[in-house]
């Protein structure tokens, strides 16, 4: 039976009870909770945004040019917002409390299992990468060639036993992460989560300072405003940056956890769209300054830049606090792309078993396991990047484009519009010319 399709504003099917035990991670706690406030919502949704991904994003400019680029940075939000539309108006109209239960409505078991998955996939990905810029940024690291770069606590203290990358991680993880991922509402991390968009807005002003600065000297050249096209090479280069704008706002994974502990559902549009512009300000301004700042010289993952003489007072300095402002940034995001890798991992394992959340043995099981994974593999095989920069990229523009638009074309209830069918295969060719673009970059290439 087709069940009926609730209006834009209201709340989904299945009452609170009964959603607070879903595998939406929403704890079903005992505990007095009146429902998250709006502020908690955007920031919990901004910060699954703004990760690693930023500091690409300078990179990006430098192949595209200033005003290209941004432009298709603002077009990534827009398209963002269509897919998380998409998303959000087909799980209402089956009362679906997570992303893995509309994709089961949508294409059954096999759909259901396909997306968590994807986001197993994506979000191990994601966080050994950060494992590994913390280790770098704090510890260092020797390149290929064998130059050593210093970490910011090496360099404070110098080469120690306790400061090395496997001691430095070993207390990120059982002093930060530990904590942080042992709460089991999305709300419970909206504190940590303003914390780390504003460490984002802070590595932005600074080098908007520093920027303006080196303007005000003369010291810095006009930027390239449009990509230099001169042969198929040069052509083809310009692609390599749509991996990393057509993923810059992934955050599908935790809208529906965030849906579920609102205290006004209808909210969920307003906060999304907040989110994409909050992110769509930081994301702008980080890429207009850096590649002001940097120019040519702009490294694919711009925080290597800061480890240089930036020619201006007090350079040692502002480079320490880039780097610090960065990684404690990571190390706050960390918690809220964890909280969606857990429970689609548990929906994986154990898709019959009572909810997660009120199972402490299961949830504390699954917990260690995956931390335990994701530190082992931060820390003995750091070549691993490259392999989910690969993973990440084919798993990340499926959940955001790929299974939204599937469940558009799909239309099992008849809600679909003639402009979501034409916007479904729009999002799905761009899917996978930005997947094709990966593996090409990726196994040819080295980078994206």
């Amino acid at each position: 039976m087709v069940m009926p399709m609730p209006t834009e504003g209201s709340e989904p099917l299945l009452p609170r009870k009964q959603r607070d035990g879903g595998d939406d991670g929403a704890a079903s706690s005992h505990d007095h909770f009146d429902g998250a406030s709006f502020s908690g919502a955007v920031f919990n949704l901004s910060t699954t945004i703004v990760g690693a991904g930023i500091m690409a994003l300078p990179a990006t400019m430098k192949v595209l040019g200033l005003v290209p680029g941004l432009i298709l940075v603002m077009l990534a939000a827009v398209l963002t917002d269509a897919s998380i539309e998409l998303l959000v108006r087909f799980s209402r109209a089956v009362g679906a409390t997570s992303y893995g239960e509309a994709m089961g409505d949508a294409f059954g078991a096999f759909g259901r299992g396909l997306l968590q998955l994807c986001v197993v996939v994506n979000n191990v990905g994601v966080m050994v990468v950060y494992m590994i810029i913390i280790g770098d940024v704090l510890s260092g690291k020797s390149s290929s060639g064998g130059v050593h770069h210093h970490g910011v606590i090496e360099g404070w203290f110098g080469p120690n036993r306790w400061n090395g990358r496997f001691s430095i991680l070993v207390i990120v993880t059982l002093g930060v992460f530990t904590p942080l991922i042992c709460f089991k509402r999305v709300d419970s991390l909206k504190y940590t989560s303003a914390l780390s968009v504003a460490l984002a807005v802070v590595f932005v002003v600074i080098t908007a300072g520093i920027t303006t600065i080196k303007l005000m000297r003369g010291q810095i050249p006009m930027p390239k405003l449009f990509p230099d096209v001169h042969d198929w090479s040069s052509t083809w280069r310009l692609f390599t940056a749509a991996p990393v704008l057509v993923t810059a706002y992934i955050c599908h994974y935790n809208v529906h956890p965030i849906h579920n502990e609102l205290k006004d559902h209808s909210q969920i549009r307003p906060i999304v769209r907040a989110s994409l512009l909050l992110c769509l300000a930081v994301y702008t301004t980080t890429s207009f300054f850096g590649f002001l700042l940097f120019g040519e010289a702009t490294l694919d993952d711009v925080l290597a830049n800061f480890d240089s003489d930036l020619g201006i007072p007090y350079s040692l300095v502002l480079d320490d606090a880039v780097r610090v402002s960065y990684v404690l940034h990571l190390m706050l995001v960390f918690p809220i792309v964890f909280h969606a890798l857990r429970f689609n991992m548990d929906g994986l394992l154990f898709p019959s078993a009572r909810p997660l959340s009120s199972d402490n043995r299961r949830f504390g099981a699954i917990t260690a396991a995956l931390l335990t994974v994701i530190f082992l593999a931060a820390n003995f095989v750091p070549n691993i990047w490259d392999a989910f920069q690969f993973t990440g990229a084919t798993a990340a523009v499926a959940i955001a484009y790929i299974f939204p638009a599937g469940m558009a074309l799909r239309d099992r209830h008849g809600i679909a519009t003639k402009g979501d069918k034409y916007l479904a295969v729009f999002m799905i060719v761009l899917a996978l010319v930005a997947n094709g673009v990966a593996v090409y970059s990726d196994a040819c290439l080295g980078t994206f």
